[in-house]
């Protein structure tokens, strides 16, 4: 006789387990803690076998009787209830197991030791706060490109094209990863190329004629702000490095006697350690500053903690309050600066990328270039320096270079 709610309901717990019986061999099975366990009994090739089909109250009658009759279905056309149900798990846990956010996981895990820490960190929060929440428990292999487009424009509706474009770039990456190893066939990152508009990038604003530069390096001597600012100010033309490379100089990179200051690496854009040779104008403004910030950890420490570097913004600020805008002169654009006149000048073009570390250094071409080059990037970082006091002095003459690597 078929059972009740009310008697599935009511049914008490006993010394020991006992079943009730809906008929077509679903079962309740009672324990003496008072759980209630749905089975179904049946026999499949001549074996008598018991499939669980859930938990009371969880699993109501009617969804129990649910099931039981989608099993009695399976067995009828000749397939194992139990082993349907064990596949149909499998297949759950690989989809789990391949979804986007698990293989992007993956992936960045073995592309760690590529990145610097920063840019691993920087990867890892743009996939978790812009991909993950819309793809992440996506099976990688089933996203399609429409798909991917929608969650990258997200990004870019909030006004930030160039992350929006990083992020579809990223996409590749984990997709061909995912390719690689089996879970997927194809990369729909490609598909989309071109949907999104081109970046337009902002051009660093640089003064690079000789008598304009000669009126700034006036300028930057007649700051008046702080003098660890003042002090950073005035290095800042004569070691062609970017900002943040510049106000986070630690004292233990530096010898002065050697005139010398070697960048580990890690503290670079580019990988690999960096040398800047020092003009005797760069080393007099580093033993100036010494006796204040030397017994630190920083040359340029934070107004607000001696413990963080300088601010990002202490250079761009300085040059505001001498009245040069953001179209006039950034403090990237001291690079600039040195690039366009070395290059007039007909110094090593190989030479003057080298300094500005534009170019890449693996180990092999690093001992060949520093061999090579070393000598001849200290005579045109000297020569640099010089010629800037000339400009500062309002010298009429420009010196010109004659190129040579001996």
């Amino acid at each position: 006789m078929a059972l009740t709610a009310l008697q599935v309901k009511g049914a008490k717990p006993a010394d020991k387990p006992y079943k009730l019986y809906d008929g077509g061999g679903l079962i309740l099975l009672v324990q003496p803690t008072g759980a209630k366990y749905w089975r179904y009994r049946y026999s499949f090739t001549g074996k008598e076998k018991l499939l669980a089909l859930g938990v009371y109250p969880d699993l109501s009658l009617s969804d129990a009787r649910a099931l039981h009759s989608e099993a009695r279905n399976l067995l009828a056309k000749g397939i194992d209830p139990s082993q349907a149900k064990r596949a149909s798990k499998a297949a759950k846990l690989a989809l789990t197991e391949n979804s986007f956010e698990l293989v992007a996981r993956e992936w960045h895990t073995k592309n760690l030791h590529t990145w610097k820490r920063s840019n691993a960190d920087k990867l890892l929060n743009l996939l978790q706060n812009d991909l993950f929440p819309w793809l992440g428990k996506r099976p990688v292999g089933d996203i399609t490109a429409p798909e991917l487009l929608q969650t990258i424009r997200r990004i870019e509706s909030r006004g930030v094209l160039e992350t929006a474009h990083r992020a579809r770039s990223l996409c590749g990456q984990i997709f061909r990863y995912a390719i690689a190893t089996s879970k997927a066939e194809r990369d729909p990152s490609a598909d989309i190329r071109g949907a999104l508009p081109p970046v337009k990038h902002k051009h660093h604003a640089s003064i690079t004629d000789p008598v304009k530069i000669g009126k700034l390096l006036r300028d930057i001597d007649g700051y008046t702000g702080t003098f660890i600012v003042r002090c950073a100010f005035k290095l800042s033309p004569l070691v062609f490095l970017r900002a943040g490379e510049l106000r986070s100089a630690e004292w233990c990179e530096f010898d002065l006697d050697k005139a010398e200051w070697r960048i580990a690496d890690g503290r670079m854009k580019k990988e690999g350690a960096h040398i800047v040779p020092l003009a005797t104008q760069a080393v007099a403004i580093l033993r100036e500053i010494h006796p204040l910030t030397g017994s630190g950890r920083y040359v340029f420490p934070s107004a607000v903690s001696t413990l963080k570097p300088m601010s990002e913004n202490a250079i761009r600020a300085a040059l505001r309050s001498l009245g040069y805008t953001n179209d006039d002169m950034t403090p990237h654009g001291f690079r600039s600066m040195a690039s366009t006149q070395l290059n007039e000048q007909g110094f090593n073009a190989d030479v003057i990328e080298i300094q500005l570390a534009h170019i890449e250094r693996n180990a092999i071409r690093a001992a060949y270039n520093y061999a090579q080059y070393l000598p001849e990037r200290r005579r045109m970082m000297q020569h640099w320096a010089d010629y800037l006091d000339g400009l500062k002095a309002g010298a009429d003459v420009i010196t010109i270079h004659k190129g040579k690597t001996a």
